[in-house]
């Protein structure tokens, strides 16, 4: 769709992971998409209706990616199946631990393009990182993704994909029969035991701008949430922007989830440098679109994300400064404090733990929570603000240059 503003970052946008084996990859699909695709292919209004609740079903719910593995749908069924669809999962091109148990994948789509995502486990939730595009077009200063160039956007396949293989890796899907009857005898032996989920949340904070590619991270999303399937509370998913204050009351009204702001700043000198996105939506502007923005509420608070830097945006006056930006908007928020994550080249060093501390009091003793982030996972390069694609390797000169062209047409 396009973005309203002068410019539009997105270079291209997918309902459907393309293949070319000219099957149809149905990871990421609806219940109503798999049935129309059922009708297309002959099936029978009446087929076509129960067939796509089963096998959604058994993608979402089960995260089965055989047919043959579908054991209430017959067996001279289940090869039709087969020869028209698959049920797709990102190639692995790489996996990683950190020593404090994060995990990191490197993942390439059938068009040999990389991304990345994070699974963050803590005692009583895990957090899977999803990214919504191969690179960013943002070019935020502090962020090593924004170091690349944007490639295109993740289908909504490719950013379910993400949650599906971080459910395969942890082991959570439920195992033995079904409640009911099937159509044959050959079911799983044992007992149904529904899983004991240790991916809990799921963050919009891996590589990419959601809002750059809304409709898909929309559709992905909703799926994420259907009731039949994956079932995430909307409670339980936060989407990131660094700030495209057209798309954040369509997002809130049409995907419902959380809302997190990577603010950084709370000067424009400040924000237009290290978010050159502030050029476009000014600080004002953005923090008028949070108080806009449907169901946030002191139970629903906005998230503002703010990496600290040294001698850059870390002092008592800054913290002061958040605090009055907060409290003249009314917004019910709260602010992660995320110590920087250095990667090679980066143009910022973090702040001293005893600075942090101190811009964490200031803004608690004005009754705004404020928390500071522990770093995970910066040993694989997988804390945030270092994700990148393994295989992108560019000189120093072609970084400038490409940072030169986003700011250019951010204006």
């Amino acid at each position: 769709m396009q973005i309203p503003g002068h410019i539009d970052p997105v270079v291209t946008s997918r309902a459907i992971t393309p293949r070319a084996d000219g099957r149809i990859d149905l990871m990421g699909l609806s219940h109503l998409q798999i049935r129309q695709l059922f009708l297309e292919s002959q099936l029978d209004e009446k087929a076509a209706k129960l067939r796509s609740k089963q096998v959604f079903h058994w993608i979402y719910h089960r995260g089965v990616t055989d047919f043959e593995a579908m054991t209430d749908i017959a067996k001279t069924m289940r090869p039709w199946l087969a020869q028209r669809f698959v049920i797709g999962r990102p190639q692995v091109v790489e996996a990683q631990v950190s020593s404090d148990g994060t995990r990191k994948w490197l993942l390439r789509t059938d068009d040999n393009q990389d991304y990345e995502m994070v699974f963050i486990p803590d005692a009583d939730r895990g957090t899977l990182c999803v990214s919504s595009q191969v690179g960013c077009t943002l070019n935020c200063r502090f962020c090593h993704t924004g170091t690349m160039r944007l490639v295109r956007n993740l289908t909504p396949g490719e950013i379910v994909g993400q949650v599906m293989l971080a459910r395969d890796a942890l082991g959570e899907w439920p195992k033995g029969n079904m409640a009911g009857g099937t159509e044959d005898e050959d079911d799983e032996s044992g007992h149904y035991t529904a899983d004991g989920r240790m991916l809990t949340n799921i963050v919009m904070m891996g590589m990419g701008e959601p809002l750059y590619n809304f409709d898909n991270v929309r559709d992905a999303l909703k799926v994420v949430m259907h009731g039949d399937g994956l079932a995430l509370s909307k409670r339980r998913i936060t989407l990131s922007t660094s700030g495209v204050v057209p798309m954040m009351a369509k997002a809130g009204e049409e995907i419902g989830v959380n809302l997190a702001v990577s603010l950084h700043a709370v000067s424009k000198e400040i924000r237009d440098e290290i978010v050159p996105l502030n050029r476009k939506y000014g600080i004002e502007e953005l923090l008028q679109a949070c108080a806009d923005y449907p169901g946030a509420n002191n139970a629903r608070r906005i998230t503002f994300e703010y990496v600290m830097l040294k001698d850059k945006n870390d002092s008592d006056e800054d913290a002061r400064e958040l605090v009055r930006l907060i409290k003249q908007y009314k917004l019910p928020a709260k602010v992660n404090l995320i110590p920087f994550n250095p990667w090679p080249g980066a143009p910022y060093d973090c702040s001293s733990p005893e600075r942090i501390r101190a811009f964490s009091n200031i803004i608690f003793e004005h009754g705004i929570s404020a928390p500071v982030r522990t770093p995970r996972g910066r040993d694989i390069m997988a804390a945030c603000g270092q994700l990148k694609s393994a295989a992108e390797k560019k000189s120093r000169a072609e970084l400038d240059r490409l940072a030169e062209e986003k700011q250019a047409a951010l204006g």
